[in-house]
């Protein structure tokens, strides 16, 4: 019983800092840029290597703007603007 007293507590989380920054929407930020499904090229910065849509999480898009991310690049894949899979 003892022994769980003096040990010293874990954190729960990956000690990874509490101090980051909250990354802002590019979107809500400039006003000028707009979302384009027949835009390929800006799309493929929403891309992964293995051809996968980026989590919001990584990409720092709002919610919004997130949906808006993922119905454009379904819309280009489609109509073969964008590969379904990575080139290998």
């Amino acid at each position: 019983m003892e022994d769980r007293q003096s040990r010293p507590r874990r954190s729960g989380g990956h000690g990874s800092g509490g101090n980051r920054r909250r990354r802002v929407c590019r979107f809500c930020a400039d006003a000028t840029l707009k979302l384009d499904y027949k835009d390929a090229q800006s799309l493929r910065y929403f891309i992964s290597e293995r051809g996968k849509i980026v989590p919001r999480r990584i990409s720092g898009t709002c919610a919004k703007h997130q949906r808006q991310v993922c119905q454009a690049v379904k819309r280009a894949r489609n109509i073969a603007l964008m590969p379904f899979t990575s080139p290998k």
